[in-house]
């Protein structure tokens, strides 16, 4: 397996979010809707896409499809929240977006380090393999 790539991925996934960020914050509400909608499609994509593969039966797939019903929750959040509400209801709601967000990024975070440890475990149990194979010549 070809960790190093899977992370080239992941770092390119990481930098592709950082500019929508970066952009998102110049933008008007309506390029914000377009914007949201099209990272909504991704993630469905790549939950279904991911949900046909062998893995679909494993807890990772799980954690996946649970992340990607949240972001329907998040979506239909949004679309509440454009509907006509006082200064304040809004201001709830953003603070509300933003300890969501907050919360994926810490998810995000602990996701890498478990990768991390999981990628190591697994070079680990491939180097032990190859000493046990080369043991029993």
């Amino acid at each position: 397996m070809d960790f190093v790539t899977e992370v080239d991925g992941l770092q390119q996934q990481v930098a592709r979010m950082k500019s929508a960020v970066q952009a998102a914050a110049t933008e008007s509400r309506e390029e914000l809707r377009q914007r949201i909608d099209q990272a909504q499609v991704d993630t469905d994509t790549a939950t279904h896409d991911t949900q046909e593969t062998a893995q679909a039966q494993t807890k990772w797939a799980k954690m996946r499809a649970d992340a990607s019903d949240h972001m329907r929750e998040v979506k239909a959040r949004i679309d509440k929240r454009n509907q006509k509400m006082d200064a304040k209801s809004a201001a709830q709601e953003a603070d509300w977006a933003e300890n969501d967000a907050l919360n994926a990024i810490n998810f995000a975070s602990r996701s890498l380090d478990n990768a991390r440890l999981l990628i190591l475990a697994a070079i680990d149990g491939r180097a032990h393999a190859k000493a046990q194979a080369g043991a029993a010549r």
